[in-house]
């Protein structure tokens, strides 16, 4: 003998509900008209990039000076040498993302470790400008270590750049010569110039953006 069962209204509304896929707001302030937010790794670690939804935020104090002393903090050209390919935000965007999946993509924050400790860009790892700068007392042993990181091999006399990975450097912004003396200096070890990267823009034109921001 078959049962029936009676559902009131309220009831049936309900469930309806229940099983109604919700869709989120799309966020007031987008990186672009199709792209909300990206994950990227940071440390091993999933990080969400997306804009600031305070449109009424200003750019932090440390990067809203218009006239640093130049020396040394100098505007720089487009250009960080011949072959270096310069990137805006939605490159790097893509490099950090890339990153996560593929070794051979290593982002590079270039400053030193006190401006590097007070946030950086989710997915970067922190090479200060001076442990490659010769100039500035780097150890010769331990750019070596460095290269090898970054694929390079050497056999006591010769550097196989063949297996170099794609370096994508930044610093503070487009008056801050740490990344461009990183990058001079690689070149003129004979790193691929096709493999090496660089966001002008910094961290000051990624918080101009609004861009996430992290504390390592």
């Amino acid at each position: 003998m078959s049962m029936r069962h009676a559902y009131s209204p309220l009831f049936l509304i309900a469930l309806a509900l229940a099983f109604t896929p919700i869709h989120a707001e799309p966020p007031e302030v987008g990186i672009t008209a199709t792209m909300d937010r990206v994950e990227v790794l940071h440390e091993g670690e999933p990080v969400f990039i997306q804009r600031d939804q305070d449109t009424f935020n200003i750019v932090t104090p440390d990067f809203s000076m218009t006239s640093r002393p130049c020396p040394p903090y100098c505007i720089q050209p487009m250009s960080a040498g011949p072959g270096i390919e310069t990137l805006g935000e939605l490159e790097l965007i893509d490099y950090l993302q890339r990153s996560g999946e593929d070794d051979s993509i290593v982002v590079i924050d270039s400053r030193t470790a006190q401006e590097y400790a007070r946030g950086t860009i989710p997915g970067a790892v922190n090479l200060p400008w001076d442990r490659l700068h010769f100039g500035s007392g780097a150890d010769p042993m331990q750019v070596e270590g460095y290269l090898e990181d970054f694929g390079v091999i050497f056999d006591g006399s010769f550097h196989d750049f063949s297996q170099a990975k794609t370096l994508v450097l930044f610093c503070n912004g487009p008056w801050c010569g740490q990344s461009p003396t990183n990058l001079r200096t690689l070149t003129n070890l004979g790193y691929p110039a096709e493999r090496l990267k660089w966001y002008r823009g910094g961290m000051q034109l990624w918080h101009l953006l609004g861009l996430t921001v992290i504390n390592p």
